[in-house]
């Protein structure tokens, strides 16, 4: 009796304990709930004591998978094969199976890590993970898709905050903006250099305290009738300069905003022809002239007779052709390099990248001493100054940038940068007739590169002999297909866009001379873009896989080990 009793209490203990387990479990879910977080506990064996339903809101995995006592690295192995990985790190797509568990688990037992990855076009993922002193650890998984999106528009604010005074302080004429207060807020260096001040003694003051009174008082009329009735000021004016010269002066004021956040804007120019009269006096409500102070000032209604006015015709602004031009980027930032390298490529420059001081000097040295002469460096302003002394060492212009100017303003900087210093000469300054020497007397070739870029071929080249592989490089399709016949690769890098016969055009001519063969050759699509068009023409021409631009040691050793596994080691032993 008393042993059923001792048994029924045991149970009853059980059925408490699995209860407040529940409840517990409950507990904790509703919490990652109200947090819009998911949590994974893990003890010191990485073997899971608790993880969230809200996991499953960020890999498409099975529940079973979030059981207590499942293995981390099971777990993490399940996340791998979902394909969903960092998206924004093409080196991480590179990396096997095994190298990407061993670095997810090391960063697990650091004992404080943080990552954001981007999973898809538009998430971003916030991953926090903690190592307690008891062994046990603590990974917190938010979505901050919401947070990079106010970013970005943070950033495309500020970019336009930045790019409309750039434009303000660039105009060769003065410029300012009055609040309805009619404080000046803000002022370009022309209107610094015209009246002899700064921008700092001009911000937040009035009139009066810059000018006389009676000049004062005669600005601040038109400024509060432009303010008041929307009507634009125009007012012509002689003026006598520091060195005794008469000038007429015209100056225009708007009204921008909206109400109760109304601006004026005035700019001042010199009148264009000397004794001609202005066409918006003949569109004036009024007209005043003064011969005292030898003034003229009319009010343009902004819409006058109900129409709207024709802007003045102006100069069509044609980019220039940079096609040809030989520009190197140094930035670790994998986002803004590949955002530069698909600009650079629209506008037909030649150009690639290299991630830090080292390659860079690497590259500049192999550069030189090939006799390729680069025509500018785009440095990233988080690297050392080591960057911008090379560039100044080798004698090349450089254009430091932020990661968010690398990907979005360095088509404007470029142009600026090139017309400012080399308008009219880019066709000299284009050379032409520089090519990678390559060996002819090649008895036994590991790889042909087929690669028409000047500093791809570089790259390539760089990349190749390190390893201390045999290589050629073709420049064409039809050459490409000609030294294959002659010197039969273990492998071809084929880039698909070659003159002649185009990468695909290559691979299938290449193909159909194999179908007699005993073997056959791998052949590696080398794409700019990952257009899935790209990727099935590439199969569809027989090829038997793909990889991006830039290259990188990394992606040539894992296709290399991919397709010819130990034969290459051997061959170059």
């Amino acid at each position: 009796m008393g042993a059923g009793f001792e048994k029924a209490d045991t149970s009853s203990v059980s059925n408490e304990v699995a209860t407040g387990s529940s409840l517990q479990t409950a507990l904790f879910d509703a919490v990652c709930e109200s947090l819009s977080a998911a949590f994974i506990v893990y003890d010191k064996t990485d073997h899971m004591v608790f993880a969230s339903r809200q996991v499953l809101d960020f890999f498409p995995i099975s529940s079973a998978l979030l059981k207590p006592g499942t293995r981390l690295r099971d777990f993490l192995g399940t996340v791998y094969d979902t394909g969903i990985r960092t998206q924004s790190a093409d080196r991480q797509a590179a990396l096997s199976r095994e190298d990407w568990l061993s670095q997810k688990i090391a960063s697990h037992w650091r004992e404080r890590y943080e990552a954001v990855e981007r999973h898809g076009a538009d998430r971003w993922i916030s991953f926090r993970k903690r190592r307690l002193a008891s062994g046990f650890g603590i990974c917190v998984i938010s979505d901050i898709s919401e947070d990079k999106k106010r970013e970005e528009q943070w950033r495309s604010d500020l970019e336009r905050v930045q790019l409309t005074e750039d434009i303000l302080d660039n105009l060769p004429f003065p410029l300012f903006v009055k609040d309805r207060n009619l404080n000046y807020v803000a002022v370009n260096v022309a209107f610094c250099e015209k009246f002899q001040t700064s921008v700092d003694e001009v911000l937040g003051r009035k009139s009066g305290d810059l000018f006389s009174p009676e000049v004062a008082q005669r600005f601040e009329e038109s400024d509060r009738h432009v303010l008041e009735t929307g009507e634009m000021s125009v007012s012509r004016q002689r003026q006598v300069a520091r060195d005794g010269g008469e000038r007429d002066i015209v100056t225009r004021k708007h009204r921008i905003g909206k109400p109760g956040r109304y601006f004026l804007v005035s700019t001042m120019q010199d009148l264009p022809r000397d004794g001609a009269d202005l066409d918006e006096f003949e569109l004036a409500s009024t007209v005043t002239t003064s011969s005292k102070h030898s003034y003229r000032r009319a009010y343009v209604p902004m819409n006058s007779g109900g129409e709207r006015r024709e802007p003045a015709a102006m100069e069509a602004i044609v980019p220039e052709n940079f096609s040809g031009r030989k520009i190197l980027v140094v930035t670790a930032d994998i986002v803004a390099e590949g955002a530069a390298l698909r600009t650079l490529a629209k506008y037909g420059f030649e150009a690639c990248s290299v991630h830090g001081e080292c390659e860079e000097e690497q590259f500049l040295e192999i550069a030189t001493s090939g006799g390729v002469s680069l025509d500018l460096l785009i440095i990233d302003n988080q690297l050392g100054m080591r960057c911008l002394e090379l560039a100044e060492q080798y004698g090349i212009p450089a254009l430091v940038m932020d990661g968010f100017q690398l990907a979005n303003e360095l088509t404007f900087q470029i142009a600026r940068h090139f017309n400012r210093n080399n308008r009219g000469t880019i066709a000299d300054g284009i050379d032409t007739d520089w090519e990678i020497t390559t060996v002819e007397q090649v008895t036994s070739l590991d790889v042909l590169v087929a690669e028409d870029n000047d500093i791809n071929q570089i790259v390539f080249s760089q990349i190749l002999e390190g390893l201390g592989y045999r290589y050629l490089i073709a420049a064409t399709g039809d050459e490409a297909v000609r030294l294959w016949t002659e010197h039969k690769p273990k492998i071809v890098l084929m880039d698909i866009s070659l003159p002649g016969f185009n990468g695909f055009e290559a691979a299938r001519l290449i193909r159909q001379m194999e179908q007699d063969a005993s073997s056959r050759t791998p052949i590696i699509g080398v794409l700019t873009q990952a257009f899935e068009r790209d990727r099935a023409e590439c199969a569809k021409a027989g090829m038997d896989d793909v990889i991006m631009k830039p290259v990188s040691p990394d992606i040539l050793e894992t296709v290399f080990q991919k397709h010819l596994g130990s034969e290459l080691t051997r061959a170059r032993v």
